[in-house]
């Protein structure tokens, strides 16, 4: 039925090979940060930037960073992202996998549209799973971007990751590394939710839109067809989930930088 070719779509949890499944996600979630990596690190001074600052737009930070760091200045920080957030994917993962099924079971017996399942029970794991990871993220979040603005706008530099870590703990002691914790969870708990909720129902609409969940017989669809319906409602997840998150994740990067100027300062 077309139920099982798009069954075929989805991940289950209970079947599936869980050393390829991490191996094969962190080694993805690798690539794609060393892809993305800069963007994180002009963003962050973007968000850090004061009124006196000269670079105030994307373009001119990037010059800033290549005439005094060269290529290598757009990665800083990035050993600490590494190192940090293989693990804390791994606990994303497993928490929205594991907490996806359960959702699907509770938001059955309501009879809803198999958009509205999908978007629900997604958003349901999204949020679970954010939550669960946050106590990894938070102190790789706090490190790496100090390391990304040190020296720009006032900031402290550093010599590493370790030497960022020895000055929080002398300054602040242990909860040092989850500043901005509560807001880390209020940003990113609801954009996960709403990235998982918009990528799970956008994704059973396009299936629709080409035919596929009728009640008729159907060929399962193609790895190349299940690759581009799934990109796609990715990008409209991310665009979606943007849009919530970035005033609140400036504030969270300010709060979490803001020991750099104290230090400077005082």
């Amino acid at each position: 039925m077309a139920t099982s070719s798009l069954g075929q779509t989805e991940i289950n949890w209970d079947k599936l090979d869980k050393t390829k499944f991490y191996v094969l996600g962190a080694g993805i979630f690798t690539g794609v940060t060393v892809g993305l990596y800069p963007v994180s690190v002009i963003k962050t001074r973007l968000q850090v930037a004061t009124k006196d600052t000269a670079e105030k737009s994307a373009s001119s930070v990037i010059r800033g960073i290549l005439k005094t760091d060269g290529v290598p200045g757009l990665y800083r920080g990035f050993g600490t992202v590494i190192i940090g957030a293989v693990p804390a994917r791994i606990i994303f993962l497993t928490a929205l996998e594991t907490t996806k099924v359960t959702a699907f079971k509770m938001v059955e017996p309501f009879k809803f549209s198999e958009p509205t399942q999908a978007a629900l029970a997604n958003g349901i794991a999204g949020m679970a799973a954010s939550v669960c990871s946050q106590a990894v993220f938070v102190p790789i979040d706090v490190i790496s971007q100090k390391l990304m603005v040190q020296g720009y706008s006032g900031h402290e530099k550093y010599n590493g990751g370790l030497d960022v870590a020895r000055k929080i703990i002398r300054i602040d002691g242990i909860r040092g590394f989850y500043r901005g914790f509560g807001l880390s969870v209020m940003t990113y708990s609801p954009s996960s939710a709403v990235w998982w909720a918009s990528y799970g129902s956008s994704q059973r609409i396009i299936w629709r839109l080409l035919g596929q969940g009728s009640d008729r017989e159907e060929a399962a669809p193609s790895e190349s067809t299940i690759m581009l319906v799934q990109a796609t409602g990715g990008i409209i997840a991310g665009a979606t989930a943007s849009c919530i998150t970035t005033p609140l994740d400036t504030i969270k990067t300010r709060l979490q930088v803001s020991l750099n100027l104290l230090t400077v300062y005082h």
